[in-house]
C-alpha cells in the first residue's frame, strides 16, 4: 500500500522546515525540536476532553519522578494504565505525549498515569528502566486512589513500549498480575536482529536508521556488546511465559515494524494472548498523528478499542 497522502504531506512539511537531522543535533536541540513539533504546533482543541488532569509524583528508581494522572469522564471503578512516552530514551516528556495519554484515557476507558522517566544521555540505561519498574510498582500499590478498580496495565510507544514490555516481565516475576500491555511500535531486541524493515524503511519515514543509531549511542553507548541481550534492554531475550495479554501495533513504513512483529510472534509462541495489527500506509509515530491524517486517526481508534476490550473484556 502506498504511503498515506496526508502523512506524506506532513513529512514534506517537516522536510522543508530546514532543520538538521536529529542525528546531527545535540540532545537538547533534539528535545526542543520535538517539543516544537508536538506541542507548539498542536491545536489545544484537538486534545480529547477528560474529566481531570492532576500533576503528581510517582516512585522512581532514584527518587520521586513527575507524573500526570488523566481521568476520563466516566463513573468508576476503572482500570489504571501506567504510560511511558516514546522518544528513543532521549527526547519526549509529559507534554509531548499529552495527546497519547488523553487518547488512552478516553479510548480505553481507564485512568492513565503518564510517567516522566529519566532520559539519556544524562541518565543512560538502566535509569529509565528502573524508573518504569518503580512507577509500575507504585501504581500497583495505589490502585484504589487511581482507577479504583483492581486492573493494572502498562502502555507505551516506541521506547515507551520497550519500558512497558520490561515492566510487564518484572511485575510477573514479582507476582503482580497485570491486566494487559499495549505496545505501540515497540523496540524489543536491543539492536541485535537484522530485520528487513530496517533496510526497507531506513530513510524518509519520520524515524530513520541514523536517528535510531543516534538514540542507541545516547542510551547504551557505554555498554559492551555482550550486554545487549540484557532483558531489561531487550525484552525479546527475556522469559515471555505467563505475561499479561498484549496488543501490539506496528506501521508498514516503520524501521521498527519487524521488531514489533517478531516480539508479537514470540509472545504468541510463549502462550501469551496477543492481538497484533500492521497498519498499512502509516509511519512511526502515527498514534499522535490523528490530527494530520484520517488513516492515522482510524488506526488509533482501532488500537484503543482493542486494548479497551483487553482491559474490560
Amino acid at each position: 500500500m502506498p504511503l498515506d497522502p496526508q502523512l506524506a504531506a506532513l513529512l514534506e512539511m517537516i522536510a522543508t522546515a530546514g532543520n538538521p537531522p536529529m542525528s546531527q543535533q545535540t540532545p537538547e536541540e533534539a528535545r526542543r525540536g520535538f517539543r516544537a513539533l508536538t506541542v507548539d504546533l498542536r491545536d489545544p482543541a484537538s486534545l480529547p476532553a477528560v474529566a481531570s488532569v492532576e500533576e503528581t509524583t510517582v516512585r522512581g528508581g532514584a527518587g520521586p519522578r513527575p507524573a500526570r494522572v488523566y481521568r476520563p469522564d466516566l463513573a468508576g471503578p476503572l482500570p489504571t494504565i501506567v504510560m511511558f512516552h516514546g522518544g528513543g530514551f532521549v527526547i519526549g516528556d509529559l507534554d509531548t505525549h499529552e495527546l497519547q495519554a488523553r487518547t488512552l484515557a478516553t479510548g480505553c476507558e481507564a485512568v492513565v498515569v503518564s510517567v516522566d522517566y529519566r532520559l539519556a544521555p544524562e541518565h543512560p540505561f538502566p535509569a529509565g528502566v528502573e524508573d518504569a519498574i518503580a512507577a509500575t510498582r507504585w501504581a500497583s500499590e495505589h490502585l484504589a486512589e487511581l482507577g479504583g478498580g483492581d486492573r493494572l496495565a502498562v502502555a507505551g510507544d516506541s521506547a515507551g513500549a520497550n519500558l512497558s514490555a520490561v515492566a510487564a516481565q518484572t511485575m510477573r516475576d514479582e507476582g503482580v498480575a497485570l491486566a494487559g500491555q499495549l505496545l505501540i511500535y515497540p523496540v524489543t531486541d536491543g539492536g541485535g536482529a537484522d530485520h528487513p524493515s530496517l533496510t526497507e524503511n531506513a530513510t524518509g519515514y519520520f524515524l530513520d536508521l541514523d536517528t535510531m543509531t543516534w538514540f542507541d549511542h545516547q542510551y547504551v553507548g557505554h555498554l559492551p556488546a555482550v550486554e545487549r541481550t540484557d532483558p531489561r534492554l531487550a525484552p525479546r531475550h527475556g522469559d515471555l511465559t505467563g505475561l499479561a495479554p498484549a496488543v501490539v501495533v506496528v506501521a508498514e513504513f516503520d524501521p521498527l515494524r519487524d521488531d514489533g512483529l517478531a516480539y508479537a510472534a514470540a509472545l504468541a509462541g510463549a502462550g501469551v494472548p496477543v492481538e497484533v495489527r500492521t497498519f498499512d500506509g502509516l509511519i512511526h509515530g502515527f498514534f499522535d498523528m490523528g490530527p494530520h491524517s484520517a488513516a492515522a486517526h482510524a488506526a488509533t481508534d482501532e488500537t484503543t478499542a482493542l486494548f479497551r476490550k483487553v482491559l474490560h473484556g
